[in-house]
């Protein structure tokens, strides 16, 4: 690796030091931080191209207007160069790359191998559990709603191990027809396995052929008058047909992503179309941060560079615009994926129209985001004119503190920059050792320990520092914040208007002792608001989940010859603590492992608190 130092950067020198091989380059500022990473076929070459062009772009010349360091890494091929370059941006995000912004691993349909009576269920993660993994879907709604249809279809078990062992007589799935109840032997191993089998069928693609053998089995059962079993099957076929009609591609057998570009004032939208096994999964659409000069096709290339670094790469990829080193980026992704990758952008037919499909939705989700960024921008404006900032805001954070007469006190922490929420950046802060309900106590040491970590170099410093409360409040992230002698970050209270009326709120600054007189039906106040409720929102929710796991550990842990099992079993057995607290004693000793006496005892303890 060759590098430069921060400070007077002298091209010229440097240019000199260049070696002729492939590689990357990142470009640094004066701070030593990264603004620009690039790849090369050959190094020299690339990079002196930025010091001796007349005919640089605006954006370019602002680059390089900035380096005061470049650090090069050098590689044995483009192909290598390129994949660095992707891993690189992906994980630092340079202000002039264009950069994805997706940090969600994607779901699948599951079906497990290691059970007598196998599960058919939702998985995201690491694939760890041995069975077979249909995906990836484009959202845990699609997975959702594959799984829905399948148990219309096909009657496999979609519970839980701990529920499907726990079980003692058949569940509502069963009555409904939705379930054969394994759980409690009403299948046989091998009329299940079959519905395993066609299920699979089903999920790979091969819905023709399930559909010829449960015609087979039709007239089969026709032919030996078991009318009742041939109709069972005339129905499965039928509601197979309906599916398939609507989610089955024409013409496509494996797996395609079409990947369809929309740009336009500095915005761009890429929408994604999933088809595995011929079957569509659904659809999805990034915003990758671009710049105002960023056209189309190099968008695409930066998107499928960084999108398939962690993900399974399909087949073929169809474009909706030719990308500038098309066989250098399915080279890669050929290498990594350990088969062949096409990428074309020149299709006609059926494909056309999916591709035209996604192109469409493209268009449609980039004017929306336009239409959404260009009110949040006249937020921010108006937000800068009401505080009389110097600048416009770029970042907002905002703090909330929830809790339930003092106890399981939590304080989240969300953040907004001007396209809206940044949801990667959302903390939430458990609060402990301070004195129940001091929500002074409770705001410090949120602050604190987020701003701690901002010292560390772990997120970006705020321009706007939003507190939901009054004077009390603010005072205490001022103090937060001059303990960690940070100064530049302006502090805004955000009070409870009289009866808690939206638009009334007080907006409190430090120094002042009367609220600011915030212009009437000024945007900023929605916006405001917007940050506030979305704090409130994910305080809640934090501070439920807790109160939700002390709850069920301490109540039943305090009865006495109730142990880990039994609780457990309890739980499971009346769904929750929810459940439990509501069940009579008659029901409580109806559980094996529990006697009248400590039902009695169970009951008790709820309806005593309860003050029954």
């Amino acid at each position: 690796m060759t590098e430069t130092h921060p400070g007077e950067f002298d091209a010229k020198a440097f240019l000199k030091t260049l070696t002729q091989r492939p590689g990357i380059y990142k470009m640094l500022d004066e701070k030593g931080e990264i603004i620009y990473i690039g790849k090369a076929k050959n190094l020299k070459n690339r990079v002196s191209s930025y010091f001796r062009s007349q005919n640089a772009s605006p954006k370019q010349q602002a680059m390089v207007a900035k380096v005061a360091g470049i650090e090069v890494t050098v590689t044995h091929t483009e192909g290598e160069a390129l994949l660095l370059e992707s891993q690189q941006i992906k994980r630092h995000k340079p202000r002039y790359n264009i950069s994805l912004r997706d940090d969600k691993s994607y779901p699948y349909v599951f079906i497990s191998s290691f059970h007598d009576f196998p599960q058919l269920t939702f998985h995201r993660g690491a694939k760890k559990r041995r069975g077979k993994y249909f995906g990836p879907y484009p959202s845990a709604s699609a997975v959702k709603e594959t799984l829905k249809l399948l148990q219309k279809i096909f009657p496999v078990r979609q519970c839980e191990d701990s529920y499907y062992s726990a079980r003692s007589r058949p569940c509502l799935q069963h009555q409904i027809e939705r379930c054969t109840a394994p759980c409690v032997g009403l299948v046989s191993k091998e009329q299940y396995a079959n519905d395993v089998e066609n299920t699979i069928l089903f999920l790979e693609g091969q819905g023709g052929l399930l559909i010829d053998r449960l015609v087979g089995k039709m007239e089969t059962a026709a032919a030996q008058l078991e009318f009742e079993q041939a109709a069972a099957y005339r129905d499965q076929i039928a509601r197979l047909r309906a599916v398939l009609e609507k989610h089955c591609v024409e013409g496509e057998k494996g797996d395609v992503d079409i990947v369809a570009c929309a740009a336009k004032n500095g915005v761009a939208c890429v929408q994604v179309f999933f088809i595995r096994n011929g079957q569509h999964l659904g659809n999805r659409q990034f915003f990758p941060k671009v710049g105002d000069e960023n056209q189309p096709e190099e968008i695409l290339q930066a998107f499928i560079a960084q999108y398939y670094l962690d993900k399974t790469v399909p087949h073929e990829l169809i474009v909706s615009h030719a990308l500038p080193e098309s066989a250098l980026v399915a080279e890669v992704l050929a290498e990594q994926a350990k088969h062949a990758v096409a990428i074309a952008n020149n299709v006609r037919g059926e494909r056309m129209k999916w591709l035209q499909m996604a192109m469409t939705n493209a268009d449609s989700a980039l004017n929306a985001r336009l239409a959404d960024r260009q009110g949040l921008q006249g937020r921010f404006i108006s937000l800068q004119q009401e505080l009389g900032c110097d600048i416009t805001p770029s970042r907002l954070e905002c703090f909330d503190i929830s809790h339930t007469q003092g106890e399981q006190t939590v304080a989240s922490c969300v953040v907004f920059d001007r396209e809206g929420p940044v949801k990667s950046d959302y903390r939430r802060f458990n609060i402990d050792g301070i004195t129940a309900g001091d929500d002074y106590a409770a705001i410090h040491q949120a602050v604190f320990r987020r701003f701690s970590r901002l010292k560390n170099g772990e997120h970006p410093a705020p321009d706007i520092l939003l507190i939901d409360g009054g004077k009390g409040q603010v005072a205490e992230a001022e103090k937060a914040l001059a303990e960690l002698e940070i100064n530049d970050v302006m502090i805004v209270g955000v009070a409870k208007g009289p009866d808690r009326k939206a638009g009334m709120e007080k907006i409190i600054l430090v120094g002042n002792r009367q609220p600011l007189d915030v212009t009437p039906g000024a945007s900023a106040l929605l916006l405001i608001q917007q940050i506030r409720d979305e704090a409130h929102r994910f305080a809640i929710t934090g501070h439920r989940q807790r109160r939700g796991k002390v709850n069920k550990q301490s109540v039943l842990e305090d009865i006495a010859g109730l142990g880990p099992k039994r609780r457990q079993v309890l739980l499971k057995q009346f769904g929750g603590l929810q459940g439990v607290s509501s069940a009579g004693v008659d029901a409580l000793a109806s559980i094996d492992g529990i006697s009248r006496q400590l039902a009695q005892r169970i009951y008790d303890t709820f309806h005593h608190q309860d003050g029954h």
